[in-house]
């Protein structure tokens, strides 16, 4: 009997010992799995990305730049999942706004549409409170229009090369305007006065809106000009284009020939547009905002508005983007120590 009970004994502490065995493998088990879920929920939290990016456009809203961003980030924000919200900063020739990219966390949810002023404000500011060469991760480039040299209508300058020989006839004489000191315009200018051999004189104003009212008043002779700002004027006949400064046609002016059929291949002048981040964005991030940016742009509805509005659309990878910035920045930084033009 004894013997008997000895047994039971021992079956009912083995019977225990396999139950909490059991209970320990189970809760083991749902502990694994609880680590499980909690590592993918902080994977889905951390995962890029996972709220709003501000896209700041250091000009104007409704202006050309503007109007590329908007239609570029509202079909890159459906490729992300998430609102690409537009932060408009104009002032100081973009470096507000470049300033601000520059001190963003640099986490892929500050982007800044840049444009030419990044390639040379450092060549005509003194002193910035950022370096465009270190700061910024190049992303995407967007597109580029090539600039138009306009007359006004009634003039009696019928082409580039009238112009330059109306220019060497009478050195001095004839007066080109643009949109202030440092800009496209004004560079592209300089660029014609020295590629052709001419004396012209600048005359700069505050925007583009009052050079071109006073070109159209003829209280100026010609204008270097993003294509974008007066293809209305072109196309209801009060301003003449002469040539685009490219080696290449523009295809929203098939009919006007190129600096180069002109006899000018070294007057290229162009503005472009592209995404930037801060500097450090990390490279994944910034791979995923370049394949976003080049599906929208592979879009039918953005090829079409961008095309209208005169844009030459140009994708490709950061790395092409980060050289082409770095040979506008030597191109146009010899042309302003060389004409000694400075923006401050």
């Amino acid at each position: 009997m004894h013997k008997h009970n000895n047994g039971a004994q021992i079956m009912n502490r083995s019977s225990s010992f396999s139950h909490a065995r059991g209970r320990r493998t189970m809760l083991a088990g749902l502990l694994a799995t609880a680590l499980s879920f909690a590592g993918i929920a902080a994977h889905a939290q951390d995962a890029y990305p996972n709220h709003p990016i501000r896209l700041i456009v250091p000009y104007a809203a409704g202006g050309a730049v503007d109007i590329v961003a908007r239609a570029v980030g509202h079909k890159m924000s459906e490729t992300l999942k998430q609102p690409i919200i537009v932060d408009n900063r104009p002032g100081a020739s973009t470096n507000i706004g470049l300033d601000m990219a520059a001190k963003a966390p640099a986490d892929g949810y500050t982007i800044l549409m840049a444009s030419n002023s990044l390639a040379t404000n450092a060549a005509l500011f003194s002193k910035l409170s950022f370096n465009p060469a270190t700061d910024f991760a190049p992303v995407a480039r967007i597109g580029e229009a090539s600039l138009v040299v306009v007359v006004p209508a009634r003039s009696k300058i019928q082409s580039l090369k009238d112009l330059i020989a109306q220019a060497k006839a009478q050195p001095g004489k004839l007066a080109y305007a643009s949109a202030g000191n440092g800009s496209s315009g004004h560079l592209a200018g300089e660029q014609l006065k020295e590629a052709a051999g001419i004396d012209v004189l600048h005359v700069p104003y505050k925007g583009g809106a009052p050079a071109i009212t006073d070109l159209l008043g003829e209280r100026v002779n010609f204008m270097p000009i993003n294509p974008l700002e007066v293809i209305t004027h072109i196309k209801a006949g009060t301003l003449r284009p002469l040539a685009v400064a490219s080696g290449k046609r523009s295809a929203q002016l098939p009919n006007v020939p190129t600096s180069r059929e002109e006899g000018l291949p070294n007057f290229n002048a162009s503005v472009w547009w592209g995404l930037i981040a801060p500097a450090k964005t990390p490279a994944p991030i910034v791979r995923q905002l370049n394949a976003a940016a080049n599906a929208a742009l592979a879009d039918a509805d953005v090829r079409r508005q961008l095309e209208q509005l005169g844009v030459t659309i140009v994708s490709g990878t950061p790395e092409a983007f980060g050289q082409f910035i770095r040979s506008e920045t030597t191109t146009w930084a010899g042309v302003i120590h060389k004409a000694n033009i400075t923006a401050d």
